[in-house]
């Protein structure tokens, strides 16, 4: 008896240890008010609904766990509330909820874990009662605010998959009631003010009924379900999604492009080759730092102060892109094309990074903040870096030439450059990758798009080596759709008749790419995410990171703990998937 005793002890003891349930409770609904009650309903964690001698009629109500208060030194005023996913099926995400109640309680926030009456409804969407819990839920919690030492006005949400369903309703939809006012608590507003959504299901009306994406999200008659109102309280929300989740993260880029329209502040974070899951958990702190909701940002830094050092690399080479007399389309008002090799002092690495700057194809730069950072940074990774300084300015207009054509043509050249000589420098001639910002983005969607399209009459046997490459870095890149072809984008690219540039040619080289671009660019974040959609629709996988309030040169200043801070890291774990 005694031994039985023990082991029932250690039980209880291990579920507390890992379940939700071990803090204080407090149900939303008085008894007897839960609207549309439905007997096959219930609300708890999987990991309590699942333990042996489980009682359904116990836990009929939906509840808010509110954990242990933040260290007093750390809070910030604000709460954060944890949504799990399950399908609407259950509330299944137990150690999702553990593991964003220890980050967000260390940040300084007051965590409370929202759970709501699963499975589906019957005779109702799938939705329904989850929505009416979540609209209680949130004024419970907002009612809450003075006595546990938060701003009503400073509550945010996490969540996933069927989570992130609900929270979009919350974070776009608090001015439609989801059931009638049953007592003064219904008089407190019910909208958050931020949220972070991963992987969000039944966004599309390919599936709005509760299964995958049917169609994957594509079709000119595949939107956003109209239950989502995108009301005057929708608020910033940061969205993560895998590039192969079977809830189509077309999903996300639409909800991006809505909240781009009615300049709502937002990020979108796409990671290859990743399926349903909660990704990038210190993307959504970054996004809620650079916002102001954790607290004051630090003081901006510039970037070539973080990156003044050529310590990492062990010598530079120079060398022309064109022999004497062979330059085609020869303008006398442009500069003379060079690369440049920069090796790293402890090679870690064959592949090869070519990085070359923007300047709207006016001029250009491979010793300023667009390309020396980034290089310094990855020669200190143990990657060689060849910066490319191609023809700059613009052709003149009685030229006939495209802004970018000269440039186009010095990229296909250094390509062939840099595979030609890389075997005789010990490095991988299939290997190789471009990197620009600005016009020099759009100058690396000509090379990862259109290597086969020849820019150039062959002058050489080197113009019968290949100029595709394995993969493009695109930093904020201009001119890629219609409504900005030479400036600004005009609509925001969000238009449906800002199409991507005509001179693209996504041809069968086609490279993936990393995309990284200010949400407040003049020169419009949907350049990149238009082209990561198309690219998803041929197939391909990239990456793709958007940085709320941020505009061009986000990196320039940058305040620590942001993500126009932390960019180049982006780009290293980019690369770390393809060249280590």
């Amino acid at each position: 008896m005694k031994a039985r005793l023990s082991s029932l002890t250690l039980c209880l003891l291990l579920l507390c240890s890992v379940s939700s349930y071990a803090w204080e409770r407090e149900s939303i609904w008085p008894k007897g008010k839960m609207p549309d009650s439905q007997p096959h309903q219930i609300a708890a964690m999987t990991d309590e609904s699942r333990v042996e001698g489980f009682k359904a009629d116990k836990h009929r109500t939906p509840y808010l766990e509110w954990f242990d208060a933040p260290a007093p030194e750390v809070r910030n005023g604000g709460c954060m509330i944890l949504i799990s996913g399950g399908g609407y099926y259950s509330c299944c995400d137990v150690a999702h909820i553990k593991t964003w109640r220890e980050r967000f309680t260390a940040l300084g926030f007051q965590c409370v874990n929202f759970v709501y009456r699963t499975p589906r409804p019957e005779g109702l969407p799938i939705y329904a009662t989850a929505w009416e819990d979540g609209q209680r839920a949130v004024r419970m919690v907002r009612k809450e605010a003075a006595r546990r030492g938060f701003d009503p006005e400073k509550i945010g949400i996490i969540a996933m998959s069927a989570g992130s369903h609900l929270g979009l309703l919350l974070a776009t939809s608090s001015q439609t009631p989801a059931y009638q006012r049953i007592d003064a608590t219904d008089d407190i507003p019910c909208h958050i003010n931020w949220a972070i959504l991963n992987a969000p299901a039944y966004v599309t009306n390919d599936g709005e009924t509760g299964t995958p994406s049917t169609r994957q999200g594509y079709g000119a008659d595949v939107k956003l379900s109209d239950i989502f109102k995108f009301d005057s309280k929708t608020c910033p929300i940061s969205l993560h999604h895998g590039g192969e989740d079977i809830y189509s993260p077309n999903a996300s880029t639409l909800i991006y492009r809505r909240l781009r329209e009615m300049k709502v502040p937002a990020e979108l974070h796409l990671y290859p080759n990743f399926g349903h899951a909660p990704l990038g958990l210190e993307r959504g702190v970054e996004f809620m730092r650079q916002m102001g909701f954790v607290g004051p940002l630090e003081p901006e830094v510039d970037l070539m102060s973080r990156f003044d050092s050529v310590s990492a690399r062990v010598g530079m080479m120079r060398e022309a892109v064109w022999p004497d007399g062979k330059m085609p389309s020869r303008q006398e008002n442009q500069c003379e094309p060079y690369l440049e090799w920069h090796y790293p002092k402890v090679l870690k690495t064959t592949a090869i990074q070519i990085i070359y700057s923007g300047g709207a194809y006016e001029g250009n730069s491979p010793d300023g903040f667009e390309v020396a950072p980034a290089r310094r940074y990855l020669n200190d990774l143990g990657i060689t870096v060849v910066t490319l300084k191609y023809r700059t300015p613009r052709p003149k207009a009685e030229s006939g030439l495209a802004k970018h054509t000269t440039a186009w043509q010095d990229l296909q050249r250094a390509i062939r450059i840099v595979r030609n000589s890389a075997a005789g420098r010990g490095l991988d001639p299939n290997r190789i990758g471009i990197m620009g910002s600005s016009a020099g983005g759009h100058l690396t969607l000509m090379g990862v798009t259109s290597s086969m399209h020849q820019s150039y009459l062959p002058i050489d046997e080197l113009d019968t080596i290949p100029c595709n490459v394995q993969w493009g870095i695109g930093i904020y890149p201009a001119y890629a759709l219609t409504d900005g072809l030479d400036w600004n984008n005009t609509t925001g690219g969000n238009a449906d008749s800002a199409f991507l540039a005509p001179e693209f040619s996504f041809d069968l080289k086609t490279a993936p790419m990393l995309f990284i671009h200010g949400d407040a660019d003049g020169w419009a974040s949907m350049n990149s995410v238009k082209t990561w959609e198309k690219m998803r629709s041929m197939g391909i996988q990239s990456e793709l990171h958007t940085l709320a309030t941020r505009n061009h040169c986000f990196q320039m200043k940058a305040s620590p703990g942001t993500g126009s801070y932390t960019w180049l890291d982006r780009i290293g774990d980019f690369l770390k998937e393809r060249v280590f």
